[in-house]
């Protein structure tokens, strides 16, 4: 049994798929196996991964070309690991060479911590650096942004393998169990990650280690930039579910969170409304139910309170007060910006309507 199991999975990705197998073979910390989980390529990333294989007995090559969706894939590699801890890498991502050198002193310093992930760099195709991406650390934080977006980015993520098997944690399903079944979703892909970290964040320990590990390829072929609007669809249909999820478990009203949201760092758009001030109040008594510990929970609470009104005065005067108070995260302001930016040049942009979300 190794330390860690790092997830890979693959479909036609070739372009950068060595380099991302390199990464991991270059690690600092050596005990680890590697399982590559193809799903059904044809362009030759099963045959490069099993010349891996056959070079270094670490890496084991499974392939699932009937797997239901991305959620499918994963679940079938987290059937057969046996390691400490599971990390994922992504096919055309990079971990840089003390990625689980520092995840395995994080993880053995905290026996309760169940979810770790880390800053990381943007990349281009090109391997170019475009910035950079921050994520708050400590889990009563991450707890509090959850039912917003995303606590934790996918590809920095690695997880204690005996803590999620206890959970009954999977990609795609709803672990948690709260809601009668007629009311539990499912979510084969486009948002899996949001949906599995987010239960995670709301019932255990979770943590952002604030350095970079990984870099993040930014390549306009990602799922998210060709899948916008139905990612974000299923992304506000997951935060829609945790909140009727926690209002069962808190006794709290249920509200709507997407005036709330900042699914992809974009706000949503309601044709007919700019002031969700009365929105809000549900929302401050959830997260008081949720995060008992004022401070932990405040900053979100105000952030969430910037972004209640969409008059672009209002929101840069809330904004500015905001940053004063607790600094600027690039996060954050690239949320507002781009509504700003949108709004003033007259972008379309992310629009709700009765059936759902659209670019309007």
């Amino acid at each position: 049994m190794a330390t860690f199991d790092v997830l890979l999975p693959v479909k036609n990705g070739m372009a950068y798929f060595a380099e991302a197998l390199d990464s991991i073979c270059n690690q600092t910390f050596r005990d680890w196996r590697l399982l590559v989980l193809d799903h059904g390529s044809t362009d030759g990333s099963f045959e490069l991964a099993t010349k891996y294989a056959q070079r270094d007995a670490r890496v084991v090559v499974k392939s699932f070309p009937e797997a239901k969706g991305l959620s499918g894939l994963l679940n079938c590699g987290l059937d057969i690991c046996d390691a400490q801890y599971v990390l994922r890498q992504d096919a055309d991502d990079l971990s840089l060479p003390n990625r689980m050198e520092v995840i395995a002193k994080t993880f053995a310093e905290d026996e309760q911590l169940v979810l770790v992930g880390s800053l990381g760099q943007i990349i281009d195709g090109e391997g170019k650096s475009l910035g950079s991406f921050s994520m708050p650390e400590d889990s009563e934080t991450l707890r509090s942004m959850a039912i917003f977006k995303t606590p934790v980015l996918h590809p920095t993520v690695a997880m204690r393998l005996s803590a999620i098997r206890q959970l009954g944690a999977r990609y795609g399903v709803d672990f948690l169990n709260v809601l009668p079944p007629e009311q539990q979703i499912e979510v084969p892909g486009l948002a899996e990650d949001y949906f599995l970290f987010g239960q995670l964040a709301l019932v255990s320990k979770c943590h952002n280690i604030q350095q970079e590990l990984i870099k993040y390829r930014w390549h306009g072929a990602n799922i998210s930039a060709t899948k916008y609007i139905e990612q974000s669809n299923v992304a506000l249909n997951i935060s829609r579910n945790f909140i009727q999820t926690l209002s069962v478990l808190h006794n709290t009203k249920p509200f709507d969170p997407a005036p709330f949201c900042t699914h992809g760092e974009k706000l949503i758009k309601f044709p007919q409304q700019q002031d969700f001030s009365s929105e809000y109040r549900p929302l401050e008594n959830m997260l008081t139910k949720l995060v008992p510990n004022r401070a932990a929970r405040q900053r979100e609470l105000d952030y969430r309170w910037v972004l209640s009104n969409r008059s672009i005065l209002v929101m840069l005067y809330r904004y500015l007060g905001f940053v004063l108070k607790y600094g600027k995260t690039e996060n954050e302001w690239r949320s507002i910006r781009a509504w700003v930016v949108d709004t003033l040049k007259n972008r379309r942009a992310l629009t709700l309507n009765a059936n759902g979300l659209l670019e309007g």
